[in-house]
């Protein structure tokens, strides 16, 4: 079979199953057919059993629902934690409490409740009456009482249902559990709610079991709890049903009563662990014909041949679109994308056949897309290969220039020359910090620190002081940010944006903020600004996404990194979504803005 095609196994596994079912119709009919009868009354006997043991459940829930107001009462757990033998005014307040606001709602609600009682582990207890006689019990039967409720009950609060009632006379159903108090998680208390069982008859009324049958309740101990002859409730069972009844299982079983053969089922409630049992009458059941019995073998000859051409059709609708597919499967691992035409028809193979065109053609455009990122991924290796480059060129022997720097310090302080002093020391600094061939981020204050050098060198190129306002707040100095992108925006303004010459009422203001998950640093002057020509043009440039080797002097910077670089090298850090923004109003100036993702925040 493992090495034999999907067509002859379909039609070999129809054929078997065909002739099994055939045979076994044919083997075991006369067997069903005898035992039909009993399967259906036995059917219809666990149908009834099970109705009225669900409905004696949902009835028992209901009220375990409705004692939910009682256990989640805060007065009901003051009550559980009140101290040993308390009789005073808090044994008092609690009871006015408990009875106003959740007793007497739950008897008028419903009437059927003929009692409600609580005793603690410390000996208090509350008792009340729903149009029942009944009075209080001295600390000995209070006693034997909880004694009595703590062996039927469990510790984790489930509930039990008990034949078992406090007033004599009456035949009720408890409903018990143990409660906590506030002061533990463990329990410290009985709840116990008593209903009149007459309203519990009720429910099986209606119950049609034919002329002889009946329905009883018996509990643990072999006793009636109910029966429609009221006058046998709480006697004991017939002998020949008692152990049976309580033992039971999922079947029905026969036994003679008073000389009539009869059929029992019984069934176990969840919450009373009380018997529930149907009865009816074995004659009456008995009375419908015997099954009338076919010529199996012409039936089962004529099935068998509609049931092989079936079968025929069938597995060939299956296999063809199969095979298609199997063949165009075959020339896709040759990466040939090849589409398979569909039927007319529409069911779960054509299904699979137009997934399948659909994977190929989601496929291919994947193929493209990988090949597309991976050029793209080369592209921006290049570039950051290339800026690095840059760099690198930049480096030309630092070692010896340092030297050369530190040298003229010595020589202008030996001359006493405090500006040329300070314009060496200032370079020095900028040309160890712009050397940096890396692209890793650094600190907002680092990047201050390189613009306060290069103001003091500008200060000696335009010949006066010019003092740049940052308001930047505190909390953002040590946040990350791209090496030399600052400086280069600073200058990018002298050139440009004061090209006429540095006046007093000029101004250049770095400013930095957060904007939803952006971290931004902005260069804002009023100088010149840009016409709208030159502005789209900077912006194209800046959304190529290319580094700037031979930018216009428009858009360059020092040492000719100018800002279409400081926008790539932003991007090649943080990713292509950030970068530098550019906004500028004719003689109202010019504000660079540097966005950055909020993960740069130191």
């Amino acid at each position: 079979m493992k090495k034999i095609n999907l067509y002859p196994k379909l039609f070999l596994s129809y054929f078997v199953v065909i002739m099994i079912s055939l045979t076994s119709v044919g083997v075991f009919s006369y067997w069903s057919s005898s035992n039909e009868l009993d399967q259906i009354v036995e059917k219809q006997l666990t149908q009834v059993v099970g109705n009225a043991a669900h409905h004696t459940d949902l009835y028992i829930r209901s009220y375990e629902r409705s004692m939910v107001s009682l256990l989640s009462s805060n007065d009901v757990k003051r009550f559980i934690d009140l101290p040993e033998g308390e009789t005073g005014y808090p044994y008092y307040e609690v009871r006015k409490f408990i009875k106003e606001l959740i007793i007497e709602p739950s008897f008028a609600r419903n009437p059927e409740i003929s009692n409600i009682y609580m005793i603690s582990f410390n000996q208090n207890t509350m008792y009340f009456y729903n149009d029942s006689v009944g009075g209080s019990f001295n600390k000995e039967e209070a006693q034997q009482q909880l004694a009595f409720f703590k062996a039927h009950t469990k510790p984790d609060g489930s509930l039990s249902v008990l034949n078992h009632s406090i007033l004599s006379g009456q035949q009720n159903i408890t409903l018990v559990r143990q409660i906590r108090g506030l002061s533990s998680t463990e329990p410290k208390g009985i709840l116990v709610v008593e209903l009149r069982a007459a309203e519990l008859s009720e429910l099986w009324k209606g119950i049609d079991l034919g002329e002889d049958g009946y329905f009883f309740i018996a509990d643990d101990s072999g006793k009636y709890v109910y029966q429609p002859d009221t006058e046998q409730t709480a006697t004991e069972l017939p002998e020949a049903i008692r152990s049976q009844v309580i033992e039971a299982g999922p079947h029905a079983f026969m036994a003679t009563i008073d000389d009539k053969p009869q059929m029992f089922m019984s069934r176990r409630s969840t919450y009373g662990n009380w018997r529930l049992v149907v009865a009816m009458s074995v004659e009456e059941l008995r009375k419908p014909s015997d099954m009338i019995r076919t010529t199996t073998i012409v039936v089962g000859c004529f099935t068998l041949g509609i049931a092989l051409w079936i079968a025929f059709r069938f597995g060939k609708s299956i296999t063809g679109p199969i095979r298609l597919l199997r063949s165009a499967m075959r020339q896709t691992e040759q990466g040939k994308w090849v589409q398979i035409p569909l039927p007319e028809h529409r069911d779960e193979i054509t299904e699979l056949m137009s997934r399948y065109n659909l994977m190929v053609t989601r496929l291919s455009e994947l193929v493209d897309k990988v090949y597309q990122a991976e050029l793209s991924d080369q592209k921006s290796q290049m570039e950051r290969q290339k800026a690095e480059l840059q760099s690198l060129q930049l480096q030309i022997n630092p070692h010896f220039l340092y030297n050369t720097l530190e040298t003229i310090v010595c020589y202008a302080v030996i001359r006493d020359s405090k500006e040329i002093y300070e314009i060496v020391k200032a370079l020095a600094y900028m040309l160890r910090y712009s050397v940096q061939t890396n692209l890793e981020e650094i600190t907002v204050s680092n990047e201050l620190k390189h613009v306060m050098f290069y103001l003091v060198v500008l200060k000696h190129r335009i010949g006066r002081e010019f003092d740049v306002e940052v308001s930047i707040h505190p909390d953002y100095l040590l946040n990350n940010m791209v090496r030399l992108t600052l400086q280069p925006l600073i200058e990018n303004a002298f050139q440009h944006a004061f090209a006429d010459g540095v006046e007093d009422y000029h101004y250049i203001r770095i400013d930095a903020g957060v904007d939803e998950d952006k971290f931004w640093v902005s260069v804002e002057d009023n100088g010149l600004g840009i016409n709208e020509i030159r502005l789209e043009e900077l912006r194209e440039k800046l959304h190529t996404n290319q580094l700037a080797d031979k930018e216009s002097d428009a858009s360059k910077g020092i040492g000719g990194i100018g800002i279409v670089n400081v926008h790539r090298r932003i991007q090649m850090v943080f990713g292509e979504q950030y970068g530098l923004q550019i906004e500028s109003e004719v003689e109202k100036g010019t504000k660079l803005i540097m966005v950055m993702p909020t993960s740069a925040l130191g």
